[in-house]
C-alpha cells in the first residue's frame, strides 16, 4: 500500500540486503513431500527460490511490474530504527525494530544446505522462477489491472 500512496519508497539500510524469494506453491510442495515421508524427519531446509536480489533489485522489479514510478530512497539502519520505536507503537504497526533488524542480515539459502541438500532441489523439486509467477500475482496492483500494459 505504501508504493501506492507514498511518492517515495525508503530502502532500509540502502537496499543491499540480499533475499531469495521463493513462489509459495514451491513451498507447499515441500510440505507435501514431508508429510508424504519424503524429507528427512528432524531435518531443517532452508528454502529459496532460483534467484538471488537485493531488497533493492526487488523494490525495482516490483515498482515495473505494476507500472509505478517512485523515488528509491535510502535509510540507513540507525534512522529506520529510530522511526520503528515510534511506527511500531501504531495499532497497525508500519515498521517493527524487529523488521529492522532482519533486514541486518541476508536472507539466503546457506552453502552448506546445498551441499547437504537440505533446499528445494534436494527434494527433487525445480524452483519457480520470479518472471514466472510475479505478473500474474502483481496485476491487481497495476492502475488498470490486467489490462495495463507493462512496460519493459
Amino acid at each position: 500500500s505504501m508504493a501506492r500512496l507514498s511518492p517515495f519508497l525508503p530502502l532500509i539500510g540502502g537496499g543491499a540486503t540480499r533475499f531469495q524469494p521463493i513462489f509459495v506453491a514451491d513451498v507447499a510442495a515441500v510440505v507435501q513431500r514431508a508429510v508424504e515421508g519424503q524429507a528427512k524427519s528432524g531435518t531443517v531446509y532452508e528454502l529459496g527460490g532460483p534467484e538471488i536480489r537485493t531488497f533493492r533489485e526487488l523494490m525495482e522489479l516490483m515498482l515495473r511490474e505494476i507500472g509505478a514510478k517512485r523515488l528509491l530512497v535510502d535509510l540507513p539502519f540507525g534512522i529506520a530504527d529510530l522511526q520503528a520505536r515510534i511506527l511500531e507503537k501504531l495499532p497497525k504497526a508500519l515498521l517493527t525494530r524487529d523488521q529492522v533488524a532482519m533486514l541486518k542480515i541476508d536472507n539466503v539459502v546457506s552453502e552448506q544446505a546445498i551441499t547437504e541438500g537440505r533446499t528445494l532441489q534436494g527434494l527433487g523439486i525445480a524452483p519457480a522462477a520470479m518472471a514466472s509467477v510475479l505478473p500474474s500475482y502483481l496485476w491487481r496492483f497495476r492502475k488498470a489491472g490486467q489490462f495495463t500494459r507493462v512496460e519493459t
